[in-house]
Formats: C-alpha cells, sequence, structure tokens
C-alpha cells in the first residue's frame, strides 16, 4: 500500500504530498478542475505504464514547467518515482533512489483503475475493451505487458517490411517472432478468464479470438504457434497500408450476467458499471490470492451511475477487499459509510488531509 505519495508539477498541482496514515480507503473529494483525477493519474504511473488517461509527459507537466515528478513511499519502506526532465526525454522511475526500469515499477505494484471513459466499455468498439482487459491480466501476470508492447511493435514492424516489400526470410522471421509472442499473450488471457471467474459470484469473463479459440479447445501451445505462424505466411496482403490479418490484436472480451441472463451491453448503464466493479473486486482477490499482494484499485468518480443500494454495496465490499483504494467524487458525504478511510480535500491543486478515526477529525499539513 502506498503510505505517503508526493506530486511535484504535476498537472495543476505545484507541490502535493497526500498521506494515507496507512488506511485502506483514500477519498478524494472537491469540485470540478480541483485536481482529484490529477492525482488518481499520478498514482497510476506507478505501475510502469502510461497512466489512467494515456498522456503524453509534455501533458503531464504543469504548465510553464519543464518536467514533473511523482514519488511515493509504500508500506515496506520501499520509494518509488516516475520523472520526467522535459525536452525529448522520457519519463524514467527510480526505485529506492537508484534508476530502475519501468517495467520494474509493475512487480511493486499492482493497480487496475476504472474512470468516467469505462462507463461506455461494455457497448464501444473492441479496442478499449481489449485495452482495459490486457490492462487486468498484466497487474495479474507482470510479462504481459510487456508481451503486449512487443506484439504491437512486431505487427507495425510487420507492416513496414510488407509496404516496402522486403525480403521474404526477413518476414519470415518477423512471423515467428509475432507468432512465438501471439500466443502467449493469447494463453495469458485464456488463463486469466478462467481464474478471475472463480471469484465472480454471478457475472462470467468471456475471451473471444483466433487463437484464443484455438487454446481454448485444447490445441497444445507448439501447435497454435505454428498454425499461426503458416497463417501469417499465407496472409501477406496489403490493403492500401495495413495488413488484413486476424490475431491477438483483434481480440475481444465479453462479460455475461447471469443473475439477469443477459450479456453486460444489453444491460442499463448501472448495472454496467456494478458488473464493472464486481470485476474490479474481483480482480483484486485473485491477485491477493495468487501473488499475496495487495493491488490498487483507483475509481475516478466512484458513484456514478450507480443507484443508493448499488453505491452501499460498493463501499461496503471495498471496505472487505484485498486492496487499497483511491477514489474520487464531488460530495464526501456519498462515502459516508466507508470503512478504514483517509479523506482528501483537493482544491486547485492543494489538499488538506482529514483522516477519520471514530467520530473525531484529525487534520493533517
Amino acid at each position: 500500500m502506498i503510505e505517503c505519495l508526493t506530486l511535484t508539477d504535476f498537472r495543476n498541482h505545484t507541490s502535493t504530498r497526500v498521506t494515507t496514515g496507512g488506511r485502506r480507503n483514500i477519498i478524494i473529494t472537491g469540485s470540478n478542475g480541483a485536481g482529484k483525477t490529477a492525482i488518481l493519474e499520478a498514482v497510476s504511473l506507478l505501475c510502469g505504464d502510461r497512466g489512467l488517461r494515456g498522456a503524453a509527459p509534455t501533458d503531464l507537466a504543469r504548465f510553464g514547467t519543464p518536467g514533473f515528478g511523482v514519488a511515493a513511499t509504500l508500506a515496506d519502506d520501499t520509494q518509488l518515482a516516475v520523472y520526467y526532465t522535459g525536452g525529448d526525454a522520457a519519463r524514467r522511475a527510480k526505485v529506492d533512489g537508484e534508476s530502475a526500469s519501468l517495467a520494474e515499477l509493475s512487480a511493486r505494484l499492482r493497480m487496475v483503475w476504472l474512470t468516467p471513459r469505462e462507463d461506455r466499455l461494455f457497448v464501444d468498439a473492441p479496442g478499449p475493451r481489449r485495452a482495459f482487459f490486457d490492462r487486468l491480466v498484466a497487474s495479474f501476470n507482470a510479462p504481459h505487458a510487456g508481451r503486449t508492447a512487443r506484439l504491437s511493435k512486431l505487427m507495425s514492424e510487420r507492416a513496414a517490411a510488407l509496404r516496402r516489400d522486403a525480403n521474404s526470410h526477413w518476414i519470415d522471421a518477423l512471423d515467428a517472432q509475432i507468432a512465438g509472442v501471439a500466443v502467449a499473450v493469447a494463453d495469458a488471457r485464456i488463463r486469466y478468464a478462467g481464474e478471475i471467474n472463480y471469484f465472480l459470484a454471478a457475472p462470467m469473463v468471456t475471451v473471444s479470438g483466433q487463437i484464443e479459440s484455438m487454446l481454448a479447445r485444447g490445441d497444445a501451445f507448439a501447435a497454435t504457434e505454428n498454425a499461426y505462424r503458416e497463417y501469417l505466411g499465407q496472409n501477406r496482403e496489403l490493403s492500401g497500408d495495413k495488413m488484413l490479418i486476424d490475431g491477438p490484436h483483434k481480440s475481444d472480451f465479453g462479460f455475461f450476467n447471469a443473475a439477469l441472463h443477459l450479456p453486460a451491453h444489453l444491460t442499463s448503464t448501472g448495472q454496467q458499471k456494478s458488473a464493472l466493479v464486481d470485476l474490479i473486486l474481483a480482480h483484486a482477490k485473485l491477485v491477493h490470492s495468487k501473488t499475496g499482494m495487495r493491488p490498487l484499485i483507483l475509481l475516478d468518480e466512484a458513484a456514478a451511475h450507480l443507484d443508493t443500494d448499488a453505491r452501499a454495496r460498493l463501499f461496503r465490499e471495498l471496505g472487505a477487499a484485498d486492496a487499497q483504494v483511491w477514489a474520487t467524487g464531488l460530495d464526501a458525504g456519498v462515502f459516508a459509510d466507508v470503512d478504514d478511510a483517509a479523506f482528501v480535500a483537493c482544491a486547485g491543486g492543494g489538499v488538506r488531509n482529514i483522516l477519520l478515526t471514530g467520530n473525531k477529525e484529525h487534520e493533517q499539513n
């Protein structure tokens, strides 16, 4: 869990420190534009990827400043940091003050988030669903993030090679690499779906895709890799400048609500939001049971689209989740039933921590 979070020149935060007091639920409230979501975004960067908004580093730096810094102290005193110095430099990371790769951060923190953008996850195009699902898989299986990034890079290289009519032996080599990574990506998705369904009471996750279907029916890993490599070799045509091939980059996942006997995209907006909440709560239990780690759940506008009963259930289950939850909202009163909570009042890039203990409030600087 995060004990202390520090933002420097990040979004609209000049210098902000949030201390959690060891609480499992961090509730950030304030008006629109106060910087609530920016705090969640800063936390999301600490898992090593581009964060919950996928923003470029230049967009994260406070206006008029060349770079930014995000640092956190964990419950075991590990210190993590992500920073950007401006110019052409990329984001960099540190672990306990020593330079580290961004990929190393994912081994320290497992994380998943829900933002208003995910409210349409079940009804929009497959791309955002696939990206969301892959983040869940990577939070459970850390190498998955690197594999999906490598698959995307290899696919781009293959398309470029086909456009310039590269030597067939070079494309054969690319196809072999793609097939190996593609099957590993699909296998991780299938395994994760099987694991997460164990922790879901009513809804059920499904995965569909060319390679996923082969693995799900019991085809051997090596045989599936060979079959996909042959498929790539037989499909090297371009439509304009794009490849016309199937694979894990076209896969999709679904969510079936067994209680309603309906796929999620046919349920109401509130029921879809509840399904997403069910999914990430189950994910927290899965990660904790399999890795012993307590994941972070980031909920931006957590109560949106939830009625009174659904909000009560959400906060009740958040209190029992094996996770540290960071949630934002306009009204602190909505979170009155959340146990073990630290309340953070956010105003224009500054914060005021109020740790609740029983009925007493202790304000912190």
